[in-house]
């Protein structure tokens, strides 16, 4: 559904700064988006490739002896490890983040006024929900992606988090149990409005206005996903 002031926000950057879904930021043109874009993506390649080596370190963490837990006041291994989560939150979130940083140079692409958009701009927001969807919607996979996942590789970045984040609580916690039902609704509005991007003609204003309101909805989703994760991680 669209927000109060739609079609304030095609005529005004300004109303766009103060009706936007998110936190208020800079507005950029779209040769800034596309250059700012490679930026990130460079930024969010190394945040990926750090995150994915910690969390295969994570299960393989020694614990501290039941002696050693006593003389630093840690009630147990577990209590240990829980405070080693916490501890690197950030870095746990920080995809998230990149994820909402895309989402919105989307949203700014799609609501300029005035502008005759090309496939050129088709492929920036295509380009853009590709890396904002962290190889969570198989459709979008490259084939070395694909090929990692049918082999049984773990390959979406949002799943690795939840599931890192819930190590510690049990099957049928509830507190895991809705970090998860948010994961599935957050891949399905990747899924969503990756479909409606890559099956629209954006030169037309009806197409871009639906494709802003899925884009909205994903926010939305990933806010009460990251949300979730910090159930799970007591943060």
């Amino acid at each position: 559904m669209s927000p109060p002031g739609l079609s304030l926000i095609r005529s005004s950057s300004s109303t766009l700064s103060a009706l936007s879904p998110f936190p208020p930021k800079h507005l950029h043109s779209k040769r800034n988006v596309t250059s700012q874009h490679r930026l990130q993506h460079l930024d969010v390649s190394r945040r990926n490739f750090a995150l994915i080596s910690f969390l295969s370190l994570m299960p393989s963490l020694s614990w501290p002896s039941h002696a050693s837990a006593f003389s630093i006041g840690i009630s147990g291994p577990k209590d240990w490890l829980k405070e080693q989560k916490k501890k690197a939150s950030n870095f746990l979130l920080a995809p998230i983040d990149a994820s909402r940083e895309s989402l919105q140079s989307v949203y700014l692409l799609l609501s300029e006024s005035g502008y005759d958009y090309t496939d050129n701009d088709l492929e920036k927001v295509q380009t853009l929900l590709r890396s904002a969807a962290r190889d969570c919607v198989p459709q979008e996979r490259n084939s070395f992606v694909a090929f990692q996942a049918n082999t049984g590789v773990e390959v979406c970045t949002f799943r690795l988090i939840a599931k890192n984040a819930s190590s510690l609580l049990g099957d049928k916690d509830p507190v895991k149990l809705k970090a998860e039902a948010m994961l599935d609704d957050l891949i399905r509005s990747f899924t969503s409005v990756s479909g409606l991007a890559n099956g629209s003609n954006i030169q037309l204003a009806s197409n871009r206005k639906k494709i802003v309101d899925a884009v909205m909805d994903t926010v939305s989703s990933l806010n009460k996903f990251e949300q979730g994760i910090k159930d799970c991680l007591e943060i």
